[in-house]
C-alpha cells in the first residue's frame, strides 16, 4: 500500500471511531444499525472514488457492467434455490481475471442492482460490502497469478462462509435485535450457519463449473484490448 492508501485507510478508521463515540455517548438511544450503515458507506467510498479518479476506459466500464449483469442474472435465475447463488463465484472470477478493484466494483454493484428484483432494504449496504469484500480479497489472492482450481474453490467456500456470512449475520443482529450481546450474537451466528453453508457450497460448485470458461474468455478479452493493466 502506498502512502495515499494508508492515509485514506487511517481516515476511514478515525471517522468510524468518531461515529461510534458519537453513537455511544451523545445519542439518547443507541442506533446500532444507522451507525453500522454509515461505517459501511465510509468503507466503500475509497473504492468508488479511486475508480472514478482513475478515469477508466469505456471498454472497461462496459466489461464491468457485463459482469455485473451476469451476476445479477445468475442470482435471478436461481431465485427458486434460496442461498444457492452464483453471485460470489462470478465476482471472484472477475477479480482473478482483472484486479481487486474490479472485483469490489462488480460485487457492490451486483448487490444493489439485484435487489431491484429481490427487494431493497436495510440489508442492501451490507450485501454490497459483503460481495465487494469477497471480490476484493479474491483479487489480492489470485490476480496476476496462475489460478488453480482447488485454491480458488476453497477460497470461494470459506470467504462466503466466514466473510460474507458473518457480516450479514451481524447485520441481522443489528437490524432486528433490541440489544447487542454476546449471547445474541452467538445465537444469530448459529441460526444462520446452515444458510451460510448452502451459500458457500453453491459458490464452490459454481466456481468449479465457471472457472475454466469464464477465465479463458476474460483472459482473451484482456489480452486483445490491453484492459485493466
Amino acid at each position: 500500500m502506498n502512502k495515499r492508501r494508508v492515509t485514506v485507510a487511517a481516515a476511514v478508521l478515525i471517522l468510524s471511531a468518531a461515529i461510534i463515540i458519537i453513537e455511544t455517548y451523545l445519542w439518547n438511544s443507541r442506533k446500532y444499525y444507522l451507525t453500522s450503515v454509515v461505517i459501511i458507506l465510509l468503507a466503500m467510498l475509497p473504492f468508488f472514488v479511486r475508480f472514478e479518479r482513475r478515469r477508466p476506459q469505456v471498454r472497461e466500464i462496459v466489461l464491468l457492467a457485463v459482469m455485473t449483469a451476469f451476476a445479477v442474472a445468475g442470482r435471478a435465475a436461481f431465485y427458486w434455490a434460496p442461498q444457492f447463488k452464483p453471485v460470489c463465484a462470478i465476482v471472484i472470477l472477475t477479480a482473478a481475471a482483472f484486479n481487486s478493484e474490479a472485483g469490489f466494483m462488480v460485487g457492490a454493484a451486483s448487490g444493489i442492482i439485484s435487489n431491484i428484483f429481490f427487494g431493497q432494504g436495510p440489508w442492501t449496504p451490507w450485501q454490497m460490502l459483503g460481495f465487494g469484500l469477497v471480490g476484493f480479497i479474491g483479487g489480492l489472492l489470485f490476480y496476476n497469478r496462475e489460478v488453480k482450481t482447488a485454491p480458488i474453490v476453497a477460497y470461494g467456500f470459506f470467504s462466503v462462509l466466514v466473510i460474507y456470512g458473518i457480516l450479514l449475520d451481524t447485520a441481522s443482529l443489528l437490524m432486528y435485535s433490541q440489544s447487542v450481546t454476546w449471547k445474541a450474537l452467538l445465537s444469530v451466528y448459529a441460526s444462520g450457519f446452515s444458510f451460510n453453508l448452502i451459500h458457500a457450497l453453491g459458490t464452490a460448485v459454481f466456481l468449479l463449473l465457471l472457472k475454466k470458461p469464464v477465465l479463458s474468455k476474460l483472459g482473451r478479452i484482456k489480452t486483445k484490448y490491453g484492459m485493466m493493466d
